[in-house]
């Protein structure tokens, strides 16, 4: 795993920077040009219209994606191509996921690979990308809104998100976890966070399960995950209920911090795009199925997530619709 070498309290004061400077979220140009800022960047607002609720076989298996196809091509392709370089929604301040680098600057972690592999894919070359960093609860307005070609922020496929957005076929699995400091008296999802100030980022699928059953906590939503380990580490918060793959990127950041078991909720994470990008999906999920047999998954794996998260052997199998 590419490690950064003596600089895990330099990570955890970068994570307290990052997540109390607004200016950070923005374009990231990957290719060199001084274009640096495509039109309508940064967070929107915008009210995604209703959509048809899908079917219950859909809801029983969320993660079907459609077939993948080397040679689709339609209106989600043509923009890209048109345009010369992939927009990536992604998240840069998920240690090991999608991060800045508080060393050199660049963005790096499984994710901003997986970005790159996209645009690879439909460009011929993995440097014509153009990050945009957005908040967990504007992935889905920004699809919508076509600021963004791709979302590839460990977003979970389920049967809500299904109604508004695509998805690839899933890339990772994860689960929800509680993340709290080592010397907490929390011991899970359970009891121990009644009276507690638990936080989670709005619009996640740790915001939903809490919906389900706080066990009394007191739930604080906030804009993004990272906000949430600082939040504890000023002491305004008890734990954090997030992704069981970003709780183990934070805990990395700030060793004072500990993972308190997991929900047994598996989180399918997948790419997604524009409902209407049909085209794109399955170049996206055509392109996953080489990175899954050549070696590219894994060697992200190792580079990023294996200490982390240990006894990963492979990629989860890809699940189509018929």
């Amino acid at each position: 795993m590419r490690g950064w070498g003596g600089v895990a309290g330099t990570a955890a004061a970068v994570a307290l920077t990052a997540a109390l400077l607004p200016g950070l979220a923005g374009d990231d140009r990957q290719d060199g040009t001084a274009d640096d800022r495509a039109a309508g960047g940064g967070a929107v607002a915008a009210q995604p219209a209703a959509a048809a609720k899908p079917s219950q076989e859909e809801c029983e298996t969320p993660e079907a994606s459609l077939r993948p196809d080397a040679a689709a091509s339609g209106d989600g392709v043509k923009r890209i191509v048109d345009r010369k370089y992939l927009i990536a929604g992604i998240d840069q301040n998920s240690y090991q996921w999608g991060y800045r680098n508080p060393l050199t600057g660049d963005l790096e972690g499984f994710d901003i690979d997986l970005a790159r592999a996209i645009a690879e894919e439909i460009l011929g070359d993995e440097t014509k990308v153009v990050f945009r960093s957005i908040p967990t609860s504007q992935r889905i307005p920004a699809l919508q809104d076509k600021d963004v070609d791709v979302v590839v922020r460990t977003m979970t496929i389920n049967c809500e998100r299904i109604q508004d957005v695509a998805f690839s076929t899933e890339y990772f699995t994860g689960d929800q976890a509680v993340l709290a400091p080592a010397d907490s008296d929390i011991t899970g999802f359970d009891e121990s966070l009644d009276g507690k100030r638990v936080c989670t980022a709005d619009g996640s699928t740790g915001q939903g399960a809490l919906e389900e059953e706080s066990y009394g906590a007191e739930v604080m939503l906030v804009p993004n995950q990272l906000d949430c380990l600082v939040r504890v580490q000023l002491g305004e918060a008890d734990a954090v209920v997030t992704d069981n793959a970003l709780a183990a990127g934070q805990a990395a950041q700030d060793p004072s911090m500990k993972l308190f078991g997991t929900l047994d909720r598996p989180e399918p994470y997948g790419v997604a795009m524009n409902k209407g990008d049909e085209d794109l999906v399955r170049r996206v999920n055509s392109m996953l199925e080489d990175y899954r047999k050549d070696g590219r998954w894994e060697n992200s794996y190792k580079e990023w997530l294996a200490d982390a998260m240990p006894g990963i052997d492979q990629a989860p199998a890809p699940t189509y619709k018929n």
